[in-house]
C-alpha cells in the first residue's frame, strides 16, 4: 500500500528529527535503528523505505541538525547585539544541558571523523555555517570575516564540548563564561 507523498514526507521528517536528537544525546553507536523508529512511533520495517542504511540516516541527520544551526543564524539579528545574543544562547548552561536539542557539531564532531559516509555532508554543512556566520555578523573587516568566523565557531564548539565533558558544574560554567568573554 502506497502512502500519500505528504504523509511519507512527514514520516521522513519525524525519523530525521528523532535520529538527530538521539544521535546528539547518545552518539551514533549508542542508538539503534529500532530505537529511532520506536521514538517516531513507527515500526522498524519502513525504515528502508526512507534510508538505505543507518549510515545514510546518520549523514542525513547531521545535515538536518546542522540546518537548524543555519536557520538559527538567519533568525538572529545581524548586528553586534545579535552576535552577543547568539553567543549568550550558544554558550549557555541551558544549551550545555540540552545535548539532544543542541548543536550537532558539539555533540558529534569527534564521532564524524570515524564515519566516512558522514564526513562529506558534515564538511559541506560546516562550510555553510562558516559562510553564514561570515556574511551575517559584523566582523572587523570583510576580508577577515571568514577567518574570524572559523576562529569563533571553533571556540564556541570547543567550549561546549569541554563544558559538557567535565564533572564540575562551576568549572563548566567558567568555561562557558570565559569563552563568551573572549568572543565579544
Amino acid at each position: 500500500m502506497r502512502y500519500p507523498a505528504v504523509e511519507t514526507a512527514e514520516k521522513h521528517e519525524r525519523i530525521l528529527n528523532e535520529a538527530a536528537r538521539l544521535f546528539r544525546e547518545r552518539g551514533f553507536s549508542g542508538v539503534s535503528v529500532s530505537e529511532i523508529m520506536k521514538a517516531t512511533g513507527l515500526t522498524h520495517g519502513p525504515f528502508y523505505n526512507h534510508f538505505d542504511s543507518k549510515e545514510a540516516l546518520m549523514a542525513d541527520s547531521v545535515m538536518h541538525g546542522m540546518q537548524t544551526t543555519l536557520d538559527g543564524l538567519e533568525e538572529t539579528e545581524g548586528s553586534a547585539k545579535g552576535w552577543t545574543d547568539y553567543l549568550k544562547r550558544y554558550l549557555s548552561v541551558a544549551h550545555r544541558d540540552a545535548c539532544g536539542a543542541g548543536c550537532t557539531m558539539a555533540a558529534l564532531a569527534a564521532e564524524v571523523r570515524q564515519e566516512p559516509l558522514v564526513r562529506g555532508p558534515f564538511t559541506a554543512r560546516l562550510k555553510a555555517v562558516v559562510e553564514a556566520m561570515a556574511s551575517h555578523f559584523p566582523w572587523s573587516s570583510k576580508r577577515a570575516a571568514r577567518g574570524d568566523s572559523i576562529r569563533a565557531l571553533s571556540s564556541m564548539v570547543g567550549a561546549m564540548v569541554l563544558a559538557r565533558a567535565v564533572d564540575d558544574d562551576a568549572f563548566s560554567e567558567e568555561i562557558l563564561k570565559e569563552a563568551r568573554k573572549g568572543l565579544v
